[in-house]
């Protein structure tokens, strides 16, 4: 059986070539770019990176892209108030809170104080409860690339049995809502799932974003399935290996995501899709 490798880099392209003309259009109708601000606290290295190629993309694309960068010794209050003020200022559509936080900072405090018509990663709560109930929100990036690189490589969903595996509040739930709301049967799976490879083998569709290297392996699939692996880990060497074994899952699966290059390359750019609605919406409301 010849296995279907799910290249995220190709539809990265396309999406971002669609994305420029777009802010374009936005741009020249209301005299002003859609911007994105992101609230990060500084001592991560990764976080360093991924701000980085955000800003990357921002300038390549046409979105204006404003930093602010809190000292690792920052309060709460302190991080409180900065998406506050954000969230008043008219100019900023999208705002992203950088995480993981450093100890003792309390992300799930701070975006309660985040206007979540700005919340361009969907983890507020009044986003995740309008996404839970099938209503129109701004939806996390990891997943909605997940869902993207499915329609663009042309896999149905509907009536398919689905496991996702791994429950998180920014890829797991989500993801497991979006594979319902596109008319599969769903099964969320998690540490404490008894035989998780009993439940993969009944599905067609398996997505995985566990944080465990390797944790589902080819003997676990359904023969022709479709994975789809959100994990990233790094290796004692360097390297990035996802959630799945990779080279014994091929074997079996009809379609599988590699990593590195497979959700991640599509999900700075959902980031920024994100954006422009809520930019859209924003002055729509701000001119009606």
């Amino acid at each position: 059986m010849s296995t279907i490798i799910l290249d995220g880099r190709a539809p990265a392209q396309e999406l971002r070539a669609e994305l420029r003309a777009d802010i374009a259009v936005f741009t020249e109708q209301y005299t002003h770019p859609p911007q994105l601000a992101v609230v990060q606290v500084q001592g991560d290295a990764a976080s360093d990176r991924y701000v980085r190629s955000i800003r990357k993309i921002c300038n390549t694309t046409g979105m204006a892209f404003h930093l602010a960068q809190l000292p690792t010794d920052t309060t709460q209050a302190t991080l409180e108030q900065s998406l506050r003020q954000l969230s008043a200022d008219p100019a900023v559509h999208g705002v992203l809170l950088q995480m993981p936080l450093p100890a003792p900072l309390s992300a799930e405090q701070a975006v309660l104080h985040l206007d979540y018509r700005k919340d361009v990663d969907g983890i507020h709560p009044i986003s995740a409860g309008l996404l839970a109930q099938g209503r129109s929100t701004l939806v996390p990036n990891t997943p909605a690339g997940g869902m993207e690189l499915l329609h663009h490589y042309g896999i149905t969903l509907e009536g398919k049995r689905a496991a996702m595996v791994g429950r998180s509040a920014i890829v797991g739930r989500p993801m497991a809502a979006l594979l319902l709301l596109a008319n599969a049967t769903v099964t969320l799976c998690h540490s404490r799932t008894l035989d998780l490879g009993a439940v993969l083998r009944e599905c067609e569709i398996v997505a995985v974003a566990a944080g465990r290297p390797g944790l589902v392996t080819g003997d676990m699939l359904r023969p022709g399935a479709v994975v789809i692996d959100f994990g990233i880990n790094v290796q004692d060497d360097g390297s990035i290996t996802g959630d799945v074994d990779f080279a014994g899952a091929a074997e079996v699966a009809g379609a599988i995501t590699p990593v590195p290059g497979g959700t991640g390359p599509v999900t700075n750019v959902m980031l920024l899709r994100s954006v422009l609605t809520a930019a859209r919406n924003q002055e729509v409301a701000r001119h009606s």
